[in-house]
C-alpha cells in the first residue's frame, strides 16, 4: 500500500519520502533580511563574523568565505603551486568537483581505489598511484566519514605531499577528537542546498597559518590586497596593488548571514542526523543482503549520507530497488558514479592501480532519505518496502 503523497522540491506529487529536505529557518530568513538591508553586499562584516565562527567551530586558527568547496580546492592547490605536469591523487569515489579542481590548475588527477568497508581513499592504492610527479593528495571524507589520517599524514611525510582535504561532506565530523580540515594544508567545505548546513551556494577553506590565510583571501577577490570596506575607508578607494593572479571566488553578504545563522543549529541537526542514522542500522542489519554502514570509536561521523551496500543474498539488483522505491514514493539516489566511468576522466586523467572495489560497489551502493527532521514514521516507510521488497526475505 502506497503512502500519503506529498509535493517534493521538484514538485513531483508522486513522493511520500523526499531524499533530502534543507533547513530554512525563520531565524536565517530574518538574518538573510537584515544583511540585504545593510546596503554593503559582499567582502563585508558579516562575512567576517562567519569566518570567526567557523574557525572556532572546526578548531582551524582561520576560515575564509569563498563561492563554493570547488573554488576552495582550486585555491588549495594553487596554494601549493600546483599546475602543469603535477599529479594529484584523489579517490574514485567522489563528486566531479574534486577532479574538476584539479583540471583547472593544469594538473592531472590520478584516481585512486577506495577502501571497501567505508568507500573512503584506500591506502595501498594510494601507495601504488604515488609517482614522482606526484605532488598532493585530496583525501575526501565521503557521506561524513573521516578517512585514516593517521595513515595518510604518514605517506605524504614519507613523500613530501601536500594534503588538500575535501571536506564537502564533513561539517562536525572528527577523527581522534580532531574536526577534519585541520589534518593538512588546508579543509575545503561545501554549503551547497544538500549539505549538513547551508548558505544555498557557498564554501569555506580552514587553514592554520597567517600566510596562506592572506593569500586565500587576496586570490579570491582578484588578487586584490584590500577587502571592499578597506579601499573606501583609507586613502583613494581606486589605489590598491595586485602581486598575485586571483579570481572572483567571493562569499557575499547575504549568504554569510545565512550562514552565521545555520552554524548556531549545526550540532543538534547532526544529532539529528546520527539518531536518524542509528535507527536505519538497528533496523536495515536484520534484512539479509543489506549491508549498513560502520564506524569506528575513533571518530564522530555526521552522516551527511547514510549508504547502503545491496548483496546478492537481498535477491535484487539495486537499480531495480531503486526502481521500487521511487514507485512507492521514496527517493534515493547513488554517490557516486565513480569517476573512472566518466568520459572527460578517461581522456584526461589517470590511474596507476585498479578500481576494483569503486567498480563492485557502483553496482551495490544506495543512498537513503536522510535529513535532520525525518520522522520515525518516514523513516519506517524506507526500512518496511526495503524488507518486503527483498525476494530472499520473503522466502
Amino acid at each position: 500500500m502506497k503512502n500519503k503523497k506529498h509535493s517534493d522540491v521538484f514538485g513531483d506529487t508522486s513522493i511520500s519520502v523526499p531524499f533530502v529536505v534543507p533547513m530554512i529557518t525563520s531565524d536565517d530568513k530574518k538574518s538573510i533580511l537584515n544583511a540585504l538591508n545593510s546596503r554593503l553586499l559582499t567582502d563585508g562584516p558579516i562575512l567576517k563574523k562567519f569566518e570567526i565562527e567557523f574557525a572556532k567551530y572546526t578548531g582551524s586558527k582561520f576560515a575564509i568565505g569563498v563561492s563554493n568547496a570547488t573554488s576552495a580546492l582550486q585555491l588549495s592547490l594553487i596554494a601549493c603551486g600546483i599546475g602543469k605536469g603535477d599529479e594529484v591523487i584523489i579517490p574514485d569515489i567522489t563528486f566531479v568537483a574534486t577532479a574538476n579542481a584539479v583540471l583547472a590548475t593544469g594538473a592531472t588527477p590520478v584516481i585512486a581505489d577506495v577502501e571497501k568497508s567505508d568507500l573512503n581513499i584506500s591506502i595501498n592504492s594510494i601507495k601504488h598511484n604515488i609517482t614522482p610527479k606526484t605532488k598532493a593528495i585530496i583525501p575526501v571524507h565521503f557521506a561524513g566519514k573521516s578517512c585514516n589520517m593517521k595513515q595518510i599524514c604518514n605517506l605524504a611525510k614519507k613523500h613530501d605531499l601536500k594534503i588538500i582535504e575535501d571536506c564537502a561532506h564533513s561539517i562536525g565530523t572528527k577523527y581522534n577528537s580532531r574536526h577534519v580540515g585541520n589534518f593538512g594544508l588546508s579543509g575545503c567545505f561545501s554549503f551547497y542546498p544538500t549539505k549538513n548546513m547551508t548558505t544555498i551556494e557557498g564554501g569555506m577553506i580552514t587553514c592554520n597559518t597567517k600566510k596562506l590565510a592572506k593569500f586565500f583571501i587576496s586570490c579570491r577577490n582578484h588578487g586584490i590586497l584590500k577587502t571592499y570596506a578597506q579601499r573606501f575607508t583609507s586613502g583613494f578607494p581606486w589605489d590598491y596593488d595586485i602581486e598575485k593572479f586571483g579570481y572572483n571566488f567571493r562569499l557575499d553578504e547575504i549568504r554569510s548571514a545565512m550562514g552565521l545563522s545555520q552554524i548556531k543549529k549545526i550540532n543538534l541537526w547532526n544529532k539529528k542526523r546520527d539518531n536518524a542514522s542509528k535507527y536505519y542500522t538497528n533496523n536495515l542489519k536484520k534484512i539479509k543482503g543489506i549491508i549498513t554502514p560502520e564506524i569506528s570509536n575513533n571518530e564522530k561521523h555526521s552522516w551527511h549520507l547514510y549508504v547502503i551496500k545491496i548483496k546478492n543474498p537481498y535477491g535484487i539488483k539495486r537499480n531495480i530497488l531503486f526502481k521500487k522505491l521511487l514507485n512507492q514514493g521514496i527517493r534515493t539516489s547513488v554517490h557516486y558514479k565513480p569517476l573512472h566511468k566518466f568520459t572527460l576522466y578517461q581522456k584526461q586523467a589517470k590511474s596507476y592501480s585498479t578500481l576494483i572495489n569503486a567498480s563492485e560497489a557502483y553496482e551495490q551502493i544506495l543512498s537513503l532519505p536522510l535529513y535532520p527532521n525525518i520522522t520515525k514514521k518516514e523513516q519506517d516507510v524506507v526500512i518496511r518496502n526495503i524488507a518486503n521488497l527483498s525476494k530472499s526475505n520473503s522466502n
